[in-house]
């Protein structure tokens, strides 16, 4: 069982930063991988990025890279998404997710847990 709280979500001028935070508690240590996704009203749900818990790959979306950077800090069961360079496209709830098993990151359906979401408004 895991939980995970998330946090930083606001509301930003584009061109201007914010940094996700997801705490991960319980038995967070048998996990595969931990990530993002996103979605807006009216659109599909949507990758952002992912990170291994063993080892230290991380997968990105191509709409992000170079502007969002994703981390993890074990000692906390902790990952950041820094957000730069925003742009009123990223506007969107996002959920943090956990998965025990994944076969492919960038699958929601592949994750066991998800966060209640936090929303992200960027402004023109």
């Amino acid at each position: 069982q895991v939980q995970l709280a998330e946090s930083g979500g606001g509301l930003v001028q584009a061109g201007g930063s914010l940094r996700l935070s997801c705490a991960a508690s319980g038995r967070t240590f048998s996990g595969y991988a931990m990530g993002w996704f996103r979605q807006a009203p009216g659109k599909e749900r949507e990758f952002v990025a992912a990170i291994r818990l063993s080892g230290s790959l991380t997968y990105s979306a191509d709409s992000v890279k170079g502007r969002f950077t994703l981390s993890r800090d074990n000692a906390k069961n902790t990952v950041y998404l820094q957000m730069n360079s925003l742009k009123p496209e990223d506007t969107a709830v996002y959920f943090c997710v956990y998965g025990l098993t994944v076969n492919d990151v960038s699958r929601w359906y592949d994750y066991d847990y998800w966060g209640q979401g936090t929303q992200v408004t960027v402004s023109s």
